[in-house]
């Protein structure tokens, strides 16, 4: 009795004091400036220096698999903690902010055109994709372009590219995320130099490549300030609400609305007939 009441004693006292050490640099601060560099000082003593490697799959243990792309909404609820804040506060950045921070230090180096990574992205590339042109019509009479570079204040959602398969070394459905791309506009000119306004993914980026810029970018707890989490357990814990847009299939991987024309509520449907076959497909691995 004696021993499982120390026992527990000494885990509390551990628990506890992890969550001193993440308060005490902020409040032992004299100065403002300070507060900061102590935030992130007191961040990294806390979290592991690189996240948690993926482990290896033999292509022969992989029984079965599908690969799928989902639209992620930020105007959701749920999915808020990846568009907030819209202002750098500190070291907290939104997920846009930290993709494009990493891409310009040359921390994120695959960056990619489409989610097939066939056409690879230079730096002016991306940076021509993250402004874009705005006309006006003056008080003369004249038309008048207005470049706008802030990018972020378009940015609708993510597009993320996955694959579920079912592992027989461990008997369970797991899932592997590929790519993300954020979603903007994109303003390309026309010959009558009118502009064109279209959302689409402004990138695509290779997401083993940002794991480790995404691991040291951490998330809001609104639970917990003290404990942060960062995007990569996010996204890897799939810790969003998404919506499947495309499926990998004999039609040259045609998107829902290729087949689903113009009627919302079928196409949200069909991606939760494709969601359900995923989530059955384990299920049926186990039936004789």
């Amino acid at each position: 009795m004696n021993m499982t009441k120390f026992f527990f004693i000494a885990v509390l006292t551990l628990f506890t004091s992890n969550i001193i050490s993440a308060q005490v640099n902020i409040l032992n601060v004299t100065k403002g400036e300070d507060l900061t560099k102590n935030a992130n000082d007191n961040e990294l003593s806390l979290e592991n220096d690189k996240p948690l490697d993926y482990g290896y799959v033999n292509k022969r243990d992989i029984l079965w698999s599908k690969v799928v792309w989902e639209f992620i909404d930020i105007s959701q609820k749920i999915n808020l903690p990846y568009f907030f804040p819209i202002q750098p506060i500190n070291n907290r950045r939104s997920l846009f902010d930290n993709l494009i921070k990493g891409i310009k230090a040359g921390e994120i180096k695959d960056i990619y055109d489409d989610s097939y990574f066939t056409t690879k992205l230079t730096n002016e590339e991306i940076e021509d994709k993250l402004s874009y042109v705005r006309t006006s019509i003056g008080a003369d009479g004249k038309k008048y372009y207005d470049t706008i570079t802030n990018a972020s204040i378009d940015n609708k959602g993510y597009m993320i590219k996955g694959m579920w398969y079912f592992d027989k070394r461990h008997g369970e459905l797991k899932y592997r995320l590929l790519a993300i791309g954020p979603i903007g506009k994109d303003v390309k000119r026309k010959q009558d130099d009118s502009t064109e306004s279209i959302d689409k993914p402004l990138f695509w980026v290779f997401y083993p490549s940002a794991r480790q810029v995404l691991h040291n970018s951490k998330v809001f707890n609104s639970m917990n300030s003290a404990q942060s989490i960062s995007y990569d357990h996010m996204l890897n814990a799939r810790r969003f609400n998404s919506v499947i847009v495309r499926e990998e299939n004999i039609y040259g991987n045609r998107a829902i609305e290729d087949y689903v024309r113009g009627n919302s509520l079928f196409q949200l449907l069909e991606a939760n007939k494709i969601k359900e076959d995923i989530r059955n497909r384990e299920m049926d691995m186990w039936n004789y």
